[in-house]
């Protein structure tokens, strides 16, 4: 079976002063990684993964995938984390020189590899760094799949169609609270048209990103 590179995406973080907030923050994008198969490295210098992936059922052919590469910079093992989910392997990885300056690339040598992107969901100029999120220490919200349809929120009753809304008090009557506040407000909600509108076409953000990366050489 042929092994494949998976897509890697990345940004980061700086800091002097915090250790925290001196990171590489780095996804393997691959849907349905098999835990089992999972050989996941990181030493001081270099990172590491192998792992089967896909799913039949699901239409999703089951590959072998894997990479390895250098760093840039030394970083912190024991001071990093990662977090598996149906979706991809989230690390967040320790800067082990605590600076200012953002690393101009992950990789050591300079070089092209066409599988490893910025990640610009995650990416901060290094200028706007006091601004930013805190870091995520896992990849965004849990699978709705895993939620057993929202069944254990109190009060909801699972949500069986929002029929009656037992949990709320005294036994309100969903459908009718509703009709009565249609008859007040016109029962259309906020609108999004006219002026609001108008002013989500011109709030467009000039920013492009993060400057490109340095520009490398092919590998041969």
């Amino acid at each position: 079976m042929t092994t494949v590179h998976p897509e890697v995406l990345w940004a980061q973080r700086s800091s002097e002063t915090d250790e925290t907030k001196n990171v590489l923050l780095v996804t393997v994008n691959l849907p349905d990684i098999k835990p089992e198969t999972l050989e996941y490295n990181l030493t001081p210098t270099s990172i590491s993964f192998k792992a089967q992936a896909g799913n039949a059922a699901k239409g999703l052919s089951e590959r072998d995938y894997a990479f390895s590469f250098d760093l840039f910079a030394e970083v912190v093992p024991e001071h990093s984390t990662k977090n598996l989910s149906s979706r991809s392997l989230y690390l967040v990885i320790r800067k082990k020189e605590a600076k200012a300056e953002y690393w101009p690339r992950l990789t050591k040598n300079k070089v092209k590899l066409p599988q490893l992107k910025t990640d610009f969901s995650k990416w901060v100029d290094e200028d706007e760094q006091d601004g930013a999120p805190a870091v995520e220490e896992d990849n965004g919200m849990p699978d709705l799949g895993d939620m057993g349809g929202m069944g254990g929120m109190p009060g909801l009753g699972g949500m069986g169609g929002m029929g009656g809304m037992g949990g709320m008090p005294g036994g309100m009557d969903f459908e009718a609270m509703m009709k009565s506040m249609g008859g007040a407000g016109g029962g259309a909600g906020p609108s999004f048209s006219g002026a609001d509108a108008d002013d989500d076409e011109g709030s467009d953000d000039d920013d492009d990103g993060p400057p490109p990366l340095e520009e490398a050489d092919a590998k041969p």
